[in-house]
């Protein structure tokens, strides 16, 4: 009998450990939620998300890269050309307020958003190439016809209201880590004659264009770091995978003659990139 008791002790034992381990191993489990626009959507990259083709959404989005080498349960409410309201907004119908799908238990919140916000990424791509084709990609049109405005707009009203939501965003997710990603670069530091063809921009217009989007990304670091939110900044990584450079290099695709649906937009590669740059800030292993 004494030698029984100790081959029950021993399995009750053994049983224990293994009710442990399974416990442990659920509840480190990430509850991961991704807001954002088109660039955490992976809007353009294909496989596209078929529950919501409003939001031209990929599953190889950074969501879902982070989700996959994290084991995370993700939730992904991303949605191509959101604007910073929608995270508390309805953005079509039927389409939830973002932050509807944050609770007490999230444990992890990634976006991308800002470059939607009084059109400031189509306007300034429009109004620049529009401007660079009837130069020939001569001087700075762009720059000369609209100054400071886009960046004017960027802290009259991007800023606010990226803080605001960011704010919103730790009331509804108290306990989860929240990460603010930064815009990979879409033009070089300066003109690549090459390139005119796929980026019609004006050879001045090109450090104008990379000025303001560096000024976007400021604002969203300055909110994060405002509201006590980890910003993930691609000024390093991304350089010299803008959309100039040649397929397998580039991260984000030019306006012209680019693989994805949706120009001026990350490909694969970059949505990959995106993720592993966060994941390193993160420390997510």
């Amino acid at each position: 009998m004494p030698k029984l008791r100790h081959v029950m002790t021993t399995s009750a034992f053994a049983a224990a450990l293994a009710l442990t381990a399974t416990t442990a191993h659920a509840t480190s489990t990430l509850d991961y939620v991704a807001l954002g626009d088109s660039y955490s959507a992976g809007s353009g990259v294909l496989p596209v998300d078929l529950s919501n083709l409003l939001c031209l959404r990929s599953t190889a989005n950074y969501p879902h890269v982070i989700a996959s080498r994290t084991g995370a349960h993700l939730k992904d409410v991303t949605c191509g050309a959101a604007q910073t309201r929608h995270f508390t907004e309805s953005q079509y119908p039927g389409v939830a307020p973002q932050t509807d799908a944050l609770s007490t238990d999230t444990d992890l919140v990634t976006f991308t958003m800002g470059g939607n916000d009084n059109n400031t990424f189509i306007n300034a791509i429009v109004a620049c190439g529009t401007a660079g084709i009837s130069t020939g990609g001569k001087g700075s049109p762009c720059k000369d016809k609209n100054g400071s405005s886009f960046e004017d707009e960027i802290d009259a009203n991007t800023y606010p209201a990226l803080k605001a939501s960011l704010e919103k965003i730790r009331a509804k997710a108290p306990n989860a880590r929240v990460a603010a990603l930064g815009y990979p670069w879409i033009t070089p530091a300066t003109a690549d004659p090459s390139c005119f063809v796929k980026l019609p921009i004006a050879s001045g217009d090109v450090p104008y264009l990379r000025s303001l989007q560096a000024h976007l990304n400021a604002a969203i670091k300055r909110a994060a770091e405002e509201t006590g939110a980890t910003y993930v900044d691609f000024s390093q990584v991304s350089e010299g995978h803008d959309a100039c450079k040649a397929s397998g290099t580039r991260w984000v695709e030019p306006l012209l003659f680019g693989q994805n649906i949706v120009p001026v937009h990350p490909n694969a590669l970059g949505e990959r990139r995106m993720a592993e740059r966060a994941m390193t800030v993160l420390d997510l292993g």
